[in-house]
């Protein structure tokens, strides 16, 4: 008998992937957890039937949030991941000498555990000496924190359900707050191409705008999310993501990657016509 899993993306669209086993399913105190092994895509985490990464295309998701602001930003040494359970950002963010500090804000500790069981190629990083796993509301952890951080890499799940509060001005404030006077603030903006995360994609980029001094949007191509095309929002106190960039002291770094380069990182500021009109409708 065949399996499928069907990503839905909308309500009359779905990606859909032939797996050969299921390898794990839960539902913890917030959600539903699963985990398959699919025949192209390698191993599908899903969380209350939503995908959340397959190992074949994960590196692209997890260095585009990552590489773009610590190629613009000189000095990053305090770093807050709010969500990232899976551990990809993190594994990007160990390959800096320079990163001293990298907490992990991730409120369901069964996610956590499950990707360092079945994920361990990507959650391994999560047992590097420099993180530290707070299993708590990322709402309520930035709201105590000043002055704290380097960069904010927000690498929050659907903006509907348990993650809703970070998607909200209250947050954004919060994260302005808890970022040094030159500090960056990452988040993922979803998919620009169907309708309902349209609308998302602007309500995140009003938000952001209504809250720090420079804020530009970016995208990346990741077969496996709604369209494939996907943004990023990047946001700041000081650096500009483009005049900032040193991409020649980046590449000195000697940092290994699949996706992200300097000679990339102007394209992905140039955004297609309907996305532009989509942010100038909030700007």
């Amino acid at each position: 008998m065949e399996i499928w899993y069907s990503d839905e993306h909308t309500d009359n669209v779905k990606l859909s992937f032939r797996i050969d086993r299921q390898l794990f399913s839960a539902v913890s105190e917030f959600q539903r957890i699963d985990v398959m092994e699919s025949v192209d895509m390698g191993k599908i985490l899903a969380v209350d039937g939503d995908l959340m990464l397959t190992e074949k295309d994960e590196f692209i998701y997890h260095e585009m949030i990552t590489h773009v602001p610590m190629a613009v930003h000189p000095d990053v040494k305090k770093v807050l991941v709010i969500g990232g359970g899976d551990g990809g950002v993190v594994r990007e963010l160990i390959k800096y000498d320079t990163v001293e500090q990298i907490d992990v804000v991730e409120m369901d500790q069964l996610l956590v555990e499950v990707c360092r069981k079945y994920l361990p190629e990507i959650a391994g990083s999560l047992n590097d000496s420099r993180v530290t796993i707070y299993n708590e509301d990322g709402l309520r952890f930035i709201r105590s924190k000043t002055d704290a951080y380097d960069l904010i890499i927000i690498d929050s799940p659907n903006p509907f359900g348990p993650g809703e509060g970070l998607f909200t001005k209250e947050f954004y404030g919060n994260c302005y707050n808890a970022l040094h006077d030159d500090g960056i603030m990452i988040n993922q903006n979803e998919s620009p191409f169907y309708e309902e995360e349209a609308f998302q994609c602007q309500r995140m980029h009003k938000r952001i705008l209504e809250t720090f001094p420079i804020c530009r949007v970016y995208q990346a191509h990741i077969p496996s999310y709604p369209s494939g095309h996907w943004l990023f929002g990047f946001a700041s106190k000081k650096y500009h993501p483009l005049n900032d960039l040193n991409g020649v002291a980046w590449k000195l770094k000697e940092i290994s990657t699949r996706y992200y380069e300097p000679r990339l990182h102007a394209g992905v500021f140039a955004l297609p016509v309907y996305v532009e009109e989509l942010l100038k409708d909030v700007e």
